[in-house]
């Protein structure tokens, strides 16, 4: 580890939050690996640093500035994130078990494989994020948006997005299986191949999605707008399409 250019062991890197005045400047700082489990780093600015394999567990980091920082495989377990900047931030294969995430920015962050069970990401900005194959079972996603996200290959099962916006998302071959999409805008998403099963998707805004050969059984479509929808192949067996716009019973 570096901090200001210096190396520092962990003991040293103690001392040296001990006498810094909080909020801390870790910007740019090297942290590859740091202990930091259960620290208060509110409104800390780690602008750009190396969190990299970084225990997190338990930290609080709301409001603090990770714009650009480097967390992969760092463990975030159950950390308080809410309203932190994460624009740009690389946090492949992080552990975000039951972390607080809510009204974070997001923007453009790599989660690829990323562990985010039972997170809370309600009204957070994810647009244009990469989720391909992270784990988002049961996650909060209330309100949040989605544009453009990548959620390729994700585990979205029972996970809460209602009234999200997931406009052009790109969900293929996704498990949304029981997840709630209530009332969500879907308007030309890709659900191609995707297990919706049992999914509540009451309201939900889905005009010019791909929904081929995605699987819907037992799903609730009530007042679901499908025009333009493309259901070539798609599973519709015990669906409730009462009300559904855009589509043959």
């Amino acid at each position: 580890m570096r901090i200001n250019g210096n190396s520092v062991d962990q003991k040293e890197l103690n001392d040296l939050l001990a006498s810094m005045p909080s909020p801390y400047d870790l910007a740019g700082d090297d942290l590859a690996g740091a202990n930091l489990a259960g620290v208060n780093l509110e409104k800390a600015n780690l602008k750009g640093a190396n969190l990299e394999g970084a225990d997190l567990r338990g930290a609080n980091l709301r409001g603090a500035n990770l714009e650009g920082a480097d967390l992969r495989g760092a463990n975030l377990r159950g950390a308080n994130l809410r309203g932190a900047n994460l624009r740009g931030a690389n946090l492949v294969g992080a552990n975000l078990v039951g972390a607080n995430l809510r009204a974070t920015n997001l923007v453009g962050v790599s989660m690829r494989q990323a562990d985010l069970r039972q997170a809370n990401l309600r009204v957070a900005d994810l647009t244009g994020a990469d989720f391909r194959g992270a784990n988002l079972r049961d996650a909060n996603l209330e309100g949040a948006d989605l544009v453009i996200t990548n959620l390729r290959s994700a585990n979205i099962k029972g996970a809460n997005l209602e009234g999200s916006d997931l406009r052009q998302a790109n969900l293929r071959g996704a498990n949304l299986e029981a997840a709630n999409l209530e009332g969500a805008n879907l308007e030309g998403a890709d659900f191609t191949s995707a297990n919706i099963k049992g999914a509540n998707l009451r309201g939900a805004y889905l005009r010019q999605a791909n929904l081929s050969a995605a699987n819907l059984e037992g799903a609730d479509l009530t007042g679901a707008n499908l025009v333009g929808a493309n259901l070539e192949g798609t599973r519709l067996d015990g669906a409730n399409l009462t009300d559904a716009l855009g589509i043959m019973v």
